[in-house]
């Protein structure tokens, strides 16, 4: 055994050793502290690890379905390949039993899949077992869920305004619950419900009956519950991991909110850690897990967007990924700037940040939808727009027209207009309204600042006008 002493020990021994035998100067050594949480050890300690057994490592050996992809995009045959792996390590043969059954399950859920496919006789690379398809070189099925959300994007409709939403929920429903999150959700729909049922005058024992059946947002849940049980029947083993339908990126993208303002709206700021954790895992996730035949541009539009937010929030957790996904870049002179300098600017990212400025623009007929207009004078006071200016605009509108869009169509780039001038610093954009009547001459023009938009990390924009063309 071999034992090597602490920093800081080797540094104080060097300085007691150039002072030498002389007490004064010994005296005079200032002795480098232990670093903070550090557990001091000496010589009893050393002959205690020498004389003591070792203690046990555990191990946490895992089958995942990446690992059984992993092995079968490769050269050669897999199942030799994975019983290697499987029996020739340090487990006791009752967890390699348990590992060997998890692999045979895994594979039979790929094959059934339509991921994978058995070959009748080896092809030139000695494969019996193949990839169906060619994945991008990223793809992985990372959650216990993943090969239900490969199975179940066959049920959505891709000419449905909401299909790439959908795709967003399909694989949310596969990841674990951010319970905060979803309590909060929870909770505001029952104080909205509650405060709805009062106005109509609903008696208090039915307003508690009611409640019982609100929860958070779940969408597709019928769909999605149906296809589950049916999938459970030919692969049994996924009822370890129940399906759980929840919207967290779709709320706060239908919602056309920032971060901020979901955690504000939720009351989330104590736990904001978890709502960003949240948001990393669920990009990677659709970044990751779904199969680029299957993403639309709407779908990418989402994914660029959700990757910018959480950059802006916090770089380190996308960057940190990279890193592991592309060692090869080197990255070490990133890594000594400091955090602010690190943040790439918002406006970098084009894709993503047309889709800030679509969200930015939607925010506000959203809300000049639900006629709150001290919201929109809260966003806009500062350009001029306070709440009275945005009355006095909706007004004129309302006395033309009893409704205002806010579905997929109504928020979709064919409403959106915008006409960069990077030479100017902005560009100018116009939000057509959705009305009853298809007109389509009523909207919101607004100048977006693209300096300030890269010092906030968000679309920063000044209202210029609301009204007909």
């Amino acid at each position: 055994m071999v034992a090597q002493a602490p920093e800081h020990v080797v540094e104080n021994e060097k300085a007691l050793a150039k002072a030498g035998d002389d007490p004064k100067k010994r005296r005079k050594v200032v002795r480098k502290k232990a670093p903070e949480g550090f557990v001091s050890w000496g010589q009893n300690t050393f002959e205690k690890l020498i004389a003591s057994d070792p203690e046990p490592l555990t191990s946490r050996f895992r089958v995942t379905h990446a690992m059984l992809l992993s092995v079968i995009a490769r050269p050669g045959d897999a199942f030799t390949a994975m019983r290697k792996l499987l029996e020739d390590n340090h487990e006791d043969r009752r967890a390699q039993l348990r590992h060997i059954r998890r692999a045979i399950a895994i594979y039979r859920s790929l094959l059934d899949g339509g991921v994978v496919e058995r070959l009748d006789t080896p092809d030139a690379e000695g494969r019996s077992v193949r990839l169906t398809v060619d994945l991008q070189q990223d793809f992985a099925l990372n959650q216990p869920l993943s090969t239900f959300a490969l199975a179940a994007f066959d049920l959505l409709d891709p000419e449905s305004p909401s299909y790439a939403l959908d795709m967003v929920s399909v694989v949310e429903s596969t990841l674990d619950d951010p319970r905060q999150i979803l309590a909060a959700q929870a909770n505001k729909a029952k104080g909205e419900a509650v405060a709805e049922m009062k106005a109509d005058g609903v008696e208090y024992e039915e307003r508690m009956e009611r409640l019982m059946d609100i929860t958070h947002p779940q969408p597709l849940e019928e769909l999605l519950f149906h296809a589950y049980g049916l999938y459970r029947k030919s692969h049994p083993w996924v009822g370890d991991h129940p399906l759980s339908p929840k919207s967290v990126v779709r709320d706060m993208y239908e919602r056309a909110m920032t971060f901020g303002e979901f955690v504000s709206h939720y009351e989330l700021a104590r736990t904001e850690g978890i709502v960003l954790r949240y948001l990393a895992s669920a990009y990677k996730a659709l970044e990751h897990t779904v199969p680029d035949e299957r993403k639309s541009e709407d779908f990418e539009d989402i994914v660029a967007w959700l990757g910018e937010l959480v950059r802006q929030v916090d770089s380190s957790l996308l960057d940190e990924w990279e890193q592991l996904a592309h060692p090869e870049e080197d990255q070490e002179d990133a890594q000594d700037q400091p955090a602010a300098e690190r943040v790439r600017p918002v406006t970098a990212n084009a894709r993503a940040f047309r889709v800030l400025v679509r969200n930015a623009m939607f925010r506000r007929v959203e809300l000049a939808a639900w006629d709150r207009l001290a919201e929109l004078g809260e966003l806009d006071g500062e350009s001029g727009w306070d709440r009275g200016r945005w009355a006095e605009a909706m007004d004129a509108y309302w006395e033309e027209y009893d409704d205002l869009g806010t579905g997929p169509e109504a928020r979709g780039p064919k409403l959106l207009r915008i006409e960069e001038l990077p030479e100017d610093g902005l560009w100018r954009v116009r939000q057509t309204f959705a009305d009853p009547r298809g007109d389509h001459d009523w909207g919101i023009s607004a100048e977006v600042d693209l300096t300030a938009s890269d010092a906030e990390g968000r679309a920063v924009l000044k209202v210029t006008d609301v009204g007909t063309l």
